[in-house]
């Protein structure tokens, strides 16, 4: 077998997936992969997000083998190709004119923090406003922008330098409910003694993937929404993570009946892995000067065709959506099962974006780690790494879902004892 000695030898230490999972994957298909000693993963990872639809998904993998025997160009910026017009004419049918949406198309560049830069940079430009408002344990990209708009201390302070021109303000109950969400804020953008300046956006998850897993209620992105609207502020909804079906809806702030100015999506949007990353404007606010944000790799054609392929194979109509929600209760169930088995655990997140953080912060790790050497791909959340997160692809069979829960309250077994409740009654 060959030797890994070249990870270590010549690879940044800055990696760290490969440090929880030491092992050499080689192959990959639906929700399992194979290492180079034969033995085989479940994946509750999925990419981070970015294999919504499984690994190699056959549909989309024919479609992008077709295209590269065919000849067609893969490297085009932001120059015309019959990928793109595919793409968007789909994304608009499919995804757009159904949910009564009217947004331009940018193409940022490769991965979500070029969303998220391009949606503070355009937010700024239009407003002329610099400050931006985020919220507490939020998550957006590692480039400098988006890291100040990002919670986690550590990122934080790999960037270097003071991260300027924004302020966090407390998420969805943050306070335990002891303090009204926007009493705060309202009064302060009201106030003109404040002293404290009108942001020019607030940028937002509707569940924080990285944060730990706390998801808005409905009704408290709607009062933010309305908070923006009544004092002409934008709101940036940042879906990268929780969107393109992982929460059930393709976007994850459907639920809430709201339509952000400015929405960030990349991950899952290839549908393949792909790199890809669109920013989806008001069109009012598209005031860019041609090439005013611009990149070399923002016309990857064939993650539009994967992309394509992708929402037409399961955005046609709403029964994939269904079956994501009908699996993402199973997952809930299962987790709380676990959960109810250890006093102060606690079921977090929505949808496929789910996880339990326990009362001990350093479990979820143990228990991931514990996951790993049964054969389970499951990571970490939080800013202390507190919640064990689970982010199935979103084709995941109700047996392998079961398998993958099993593995976990093995390994919770192992790591905290038996659980006092009965995992087969617990609710």
């Amino acid at each position: 077998m060959p030797s890994n000695s070249i990870f270590d030898e010549l690879e940044s230490q800055v990696r760290s997936y490969c440090r929880n999972w030491p092992t050499t994957f080689t192959t990959a298909a639906g929700s399992t992969l194979q290492a180079e000693d034969g033995r085989s993963y479940l994946d509750f990872f999925a990419g981070a997000g970015a294999l919504n639809y499984g690994h190699n998904h056959p549909v989309l993998l024919e479609a992008l083998i077709d295209y590269l025997r065919s000849g067609g160009i893969v490297h085009s910026l932001d120059m015309h190709t019959a990928p793109k017009r595919e793409f968007l004419t789909t994304f608009r049918d499919r995804i757009l004119a159904p949910r009564g949406l009217d947004y331009k198309v940018m193409f940022p560049g490769p991965t979500g923090t070029n969303s998220v830069e391009s949606a503070l940079k355009l937010a700024r430009k239009v407003t002329g406003r610099q400050h931006i408002l985020s919220f507490t344990n939020a998550f957006h990209g590692m480039t400098l922008g988006a890291l100040s708009v990002t919670g986690n201390s550590m990122k934080r302070n790999g960037a270097g330098l003071p991260l300027t021109n924004s302020s966090k303000i407390p998420y969805d109950d943050y306070f335990s409910g002891a303090t009204e969400d926007f009493l705060w804020l309202e009064r302060v953008l009201s106030d003109s003694g404040s002293g404290v300046d009108k942001p020019a956006a607030i940028i937002v998850e509707s569940v924080q993937g990285e944060g730990g897993l706390s998801a808005a209620r409905p009704e408290w992105l709607r009062a933010l929404s309305e908070l923006c609207r009544a004092h002409e502020i934008l709101l940036i909804l940042d879906d990268v993570q929780a969107g393109c079906g992982r929460t059930g809806d393709f976007f994850s702030f459907e639920e809430a009946g709201i339509t952000p100015d400015i929405v960030c999506l990349s991950k899952s949007i290839s549908g393949f892995g792909l790199s890809m990353a669109l920013t989806l404007i008001r069109p009012d606010l598209d005031q860019w000067e041609p090439g005013e944000h611009n990149g070399t790799f923002r016309g990857q054609n064939t993650s539009f065709v994967t992309g394509t392929a992708a929402l037409n194979e399961f955005w046609s109509d709403d029964t994939f959506s269904q079956t994501v929600k009908e699996r993402g209760d199973e997952l809930h169930d299962g987790l709380a099962r676990i959960a109810g088995g250890y006093e102060g655990a606690v079921v977090k997140g929505r949808g496929f974006l789910a996880g339990i953080k326990f009362p001990d912060p350093s479990a979820a790790s143990r228990i991931a780690a514990a996951s790993y050497e049964r054969g389970l791909l499951v990571e970490t959340s939080g800013p202390e790494d507190e919640v064990l997160k689970t982010m199935p692809a979103l084709t995941i069979t109700s047996d392998e879902l079961r398998s993958g829960v099993d593995i976990i309250a093995a390994a919770a077994d192992e790591v905290l004892g038996a659980p006092v409740a009965n995992l087969a009654s617990a609710k």
